[in-house]
Parts: structure tokens; C-alpha cells; sequence
């Protein structure tokens, strides 16, 4: 990127024309250099925002279904049409490689389409005749304004779990997009607006905490959607519940992948470095544990750094790049500090990803290549934080049963795989297991889009999980309807014809 840009709200259905008193800086994480700031909102732009969705809400929630659906539509197609721009941008300010930016607005579509069925989605239940010419029936009908709090890793994915189904119901909706990688979320404003969108129906709101908090205090948001670190998930549930709102809060993680010893190793090898290294291990469902049942743990281990081995580290933009740098210097520098405290705690530097080869120069770029600590135990900083970065862990462990207990007394439960050629240990597995997601010989269990995303304990605050039918209702709410008709044989109406006299 040659020129500075600037990134603004979006609020009203056009980009906003004020004047931020705070703006934060955008990095490009390949080069280290400031590409261009972003407008922070305060609390006057939270009230604009709020405001623009609350005057559209009316028209909105009583815009027909099929309207609704032909509108999601025509922004699928635009998604479509825009999905290398979308990878491109994505990747510049968050250092994933395009390829990976590309497979995440995929994702994100699918539950765009899943939204699109919203006709048959909102379906409501009757029964006839619950008493003398008496019928009941419930309906769905949206909550008002929602608002969507999301993070870094995904800038297009993470809100397209809350947007697509929030706005399908008839809600409308603020976006607090990350301020590290703010682009995105934009152009995809943009794009609602191209496919025919009312204006107001889908705002962004730039920002920090300020935004944030402007945001949960607001009497006329009505549900608040987010996904982050478990203490902030905490702090937004317990806030915007006390503050009379429907939240769903998805919190932080701590995946651990068990191998069996009669596991196919180069297929759990493979997957623990796919899944431990894509996206330099900025994902909630990165595999950042690995637990090895030995005898299989020397073997695993030789896999696992013949592979990390071949990997290539560069700029989201190389073609030939297979994970890019982390998102900004200080939490490259975080994730670092990891390396050094485990071996200090007595676990061993199997990879030293301190000093990557990075295709074409690491330059000043947030580098820090894969990194592999073994004989990790509980104890340990490493097993115990989110480190949400390229540091996998590896547990040794004498049994199935100690396995299970170790994962299970995790406090995190987002996600969790188990490699087997066992159908009965597997099944053993996911029907014991104190965790929300499960992988069956897949490092990485996200739900379609039809299915619903969410881990337990203290990976989820609130009753809801993302997208699927929990989405639906967590957007909407129910309403029951007890009607009676009189018969017109019953003489209260005469359907004769009218007479002056």
C-alpha cells in the first residue's frame, strides 16, 4: 500500500462526515509500517449510530420476508463478486495470508446463506380448535437494535455470524468492528447498501472501550453480540446484562487435540500443524495443545517437526506464503515471551520460531515463526494462558482416562479433537468430554452455518450460541397469540345487504 488511508463510520446508510477528536493507527503487519488511522467514535457518534438503527427499525421489521430474502441474495452475489477484494484487504491489515482470508469470507457467506432461508426460518407454530372456536399460534418477531462487538482474527467472518441473521429476522445493527484491521467491515457496509439495504438498517462504529461501553449502556440496544478473550467476554455479559440486555458472549479457548496410539500419525500430524500454525494461531479453534497418549509421543513429535520444517513464513500477499505475521508488534512480543518463561518452567524448545526465515526479509514485520514446546504440563504459563499465537504445547499422557481428565478440568471449553481409528473410543470421547465443539479425527470441529458455534464454561457467557437456529432465536423473540372468531351463524353480524333504513 503506497497511500495513507483513513477509515470512518458508516452510520445512516454513507460514510460519516464529522470530525474524530481520537484516531488509532492501522499497521501493516508484513512491513511493520502505519498504513493509514481510523476514526475512534465517542459517545455523541455511539448515539448517532444507535439512532440511525433505531429510526430504521420500524420499516425494517415490518419490511415482507421475500423482500428481506431478495436483499440477502443480491449480498451474497455482491460477496461473491468482491471476494479477492474482500481476501486482499483483510489480509494487509492482518497479516493472514490471502489464501486463508479468502477461505474466511467463505465462511462468513455461508451463513449469509443460511440467513437467506429466513421465509422458512421464522415459521411460527398454530394449533386449531385449543378451545371452542378458540386457535393459538406463535410468532417470531425481531428485538429491535443489535449490536455486534467482534475481534481481530476475523474481521469479515466473526460479524457475519451476528449480521446476516440479526438483520434477516428484522432487527438492525451497530457493528463495533476491531480498530486493528477496521476496513473490512466498510466495504461490506458498502456492499449492503449496493445490494438495497434501507439505510440505517447496518452501521459501523469505529473504536476502543469508550465505543464499546457507549455501546452496552445504550437504553436502545436491545442485544449484544461478541467474541474475544474470556475477561472481556466476562465484563461484556455481566454489563450489558445488568443493563437489562439479551447478550451472547464467546469467550476465549484452550483446544487440545488427543492422539491415540492407534491414531493414523501423519494425519494427526498434519492436522496439528494446519491447525496449530494457520493464521500464525490467532483462532479461537487453533489447536494450541496437543496431547499425546505414549507410547506415540517421540513419534508424533518427529512428524510434527518434519512438517513445521517445510513451512513457509511471508507476507499475506506472497502466493508462496503459508502463515503470515502477527497482527501488531505488541502481541508478537507477548507471544514470544512465552517461549522464554515454558523453558524456564521446564518445558522443552522443540522449535525455536524466534528468528523465522521469512520469505523475502522479515524486514520490521511482527515475525515470529512456529514454535513447538514439549513436555508441557498444567502448570505451566504456556498450558494455562490463551496464547493465541504459533505456539503449540505438547502434553505427554500415560492413558485415555488421564487424557480426558486433564482436557474435561480445563476451564476453557470452546473446541477439542480426538484422533482414533476407535469408533468406540471416539464415540466414548465426545459423549464424555466437558467441551462445546468436538472433532472426530478434525482439528478444527466449526459448525456449518446451519449448526450452531459455541464452546462451554468459560468460553461462552449467556444461553446462546453464533449463527444456526440458536442465531434465530437468539434474535428474535417469541410472542403467543390466543384467538377467537365468532361464527357469523352466531347473529353479532349481519352479511346482508346494506339498507338507509
Amino acid at each position: 500500500m503506497s497511500e495513507s488511508k483513513h477509515v470512518t463510520h458508516w452510520i445512516g446508510g454513507k460514510p460519516w462526515d464529522g470530525e474524530a477528536a481520537r484516531r488509532g493507527d492501522i499497521y501493516e503487519p508484513a512491513s511493520g509500517r502505519v498504513a493509514g488511522t481510523v476514526d475512534f467514535a465517542a459517545q455523541d457518534d455511539v448515539d448517532a449510530a444507535v439512532a440511525a438503527a433505531k429510526a430504521a427499525f420500524p420499516g425494517w421489521r415490518d419490511t415482507s420476508l421475500s423482500k428481506r430474502a431478495r436483499i440477502l441474495f443480491r449480498f451474497r452475489e455482491l460477496m461473491e463478486e468482491h471476494r479477492d477484494e474482500l481476501a486482499r484487504l483483510i489480509s494487509s491489515e492482518h497479516g493472514k495470508v490471502v489464501s486463508d482470508a479468502a477461505g474466511e469470507v467463505a465462511r462468513g457467506l455461508e451463513v449469509v446463506e443460511f440467513a437467506c432461508g429466513i421465509p422458512h426460518l421464522l415459521k411460527g407454530g398454530f394449533s386449531e380448535n385449543v378451545s371452542t372456536r378458540v386457535d393459538a399460534y406463535s410468532i417470531l418477531q425481531p428485538v429491535g437494535v443489535a449490536a455486534g462487538i467482534t475481534p481481530f482474527n476475523f474481521p469479515a467472518m466473526v460479524p457475519m455470524w451476528m449480521f446476516p441473521v440479526a438483520i434477516a429476522c428484522g432487527n438492525t445493527f451497530v457493528l463495533k468492528p476491531s480498530e486493528k484491521d477496521p476496513s473490512a467491515s466498510v466495504r461490506l457496509a458498502e456492499l449492503w447498501s449496493e445490494a438495497g439495504l434501507p439505510d440505517g438498517v447496518f452501521n459501523v462504529l469505529h473504536g476502543d472501550k469508550a465505543a464499546v461501553d457507549g455501546l452496552l449502556h445504550h437504553p436502545d440496544v436491545k442485544a449484544v453480540s461478541f467474541v474475544g478473550s474470556t475477561p472481556i467476554a466476562r465484563y461484556i455479559y455481566e454489563t450489558a446484562a445488568g443493563n437489562g440486555k439479551r447478550v451472547q458472549a464467546l469467550g476465549g479457548a484452550k483446544n487440545h487435540m488427543l492422539v491415540l496410539p492407534d491414531a493414523d500419525l501423519d494425519l494427526a500430524a498434519d492436522a496439528a500443524v494446519s491447525a496449530g500454525f494457520g493464521s500464525a494461531g490467532e483462532r479461537c479453534m487453533a489447536i494450541s495443545v496437543v496431547v499425546a497418549v505414549d507410547p506415540v509421543g517421540d513419534e508424533l513429535m518427529a512428524k510434527i517437526r518434519e512438517r513445521v520444517a517445510k513451512l513457509k513464513v511471508g507476507p499475506g500477499d506472497d502466493a508462496e506464503s503459508e502463515m503470515g505475521p502477527l497482527v501488531t508488534r505488541a502481541h508478537r512480543d507477548k507471544v514470544e515471551s512465552y517461549l522464554d518463561g515454558s523453558a524456564a518452567q521446564g518445558a522443552t524448545l522443540a522449535i525455536d520460531g524466534r528468528d523465522p526465515d521469512v520469505l523475502g526479509g522479515a524486514g520490521d514485520g511482527f515475525w515470529l515463526g512456529p514454535s513447538v514446546l514439549d513436555h508441557v504440563t498444567p502448570e505451566m504459563d504456556a498450558y494455562k494462558d490463551e496464547i493465541f499465537g504459533p505456539v503449540l504445547s505438547v502434553v505427554r499422557s500415560g492413558s485415555y482416562a488421564e487424557a480426558m481428565e486433564l482436557i474435561s478440568a480445563n476451564p476453557y471449553g470452546n473446541g477439542t479433537a480426538i484422533f482414533t481409528n476407535d469408533g468406540g473410543a471416539a464415540r466414548r470421547f465426545q459423549n464424555e468430554v466437558e467441551v462445546g465443539m468436538v472433532g472426530v479425527n478434525v482439528p478444527i470441529p466449526v459448525p456449518m452455518a446451519y449448526y450452531s458455534f459455541g464452546g462451554w464454561k468459560d468460553s461462552l457467557f449467556g444461553d446462546s450460541h453464533a449463527h444456526g437456529m440458536e442465531g434465530v432465536h437468539f434474535y428474535t423473540r417469541t410472542k403467543a397469540v390466543t384467538a377467537r372468531w365468532l361464527d357469523p351463524s352466531h347473529g353479532g353480524v349481519n352479511l346482508g345487504f346494506p339498507t338507509s333504513g
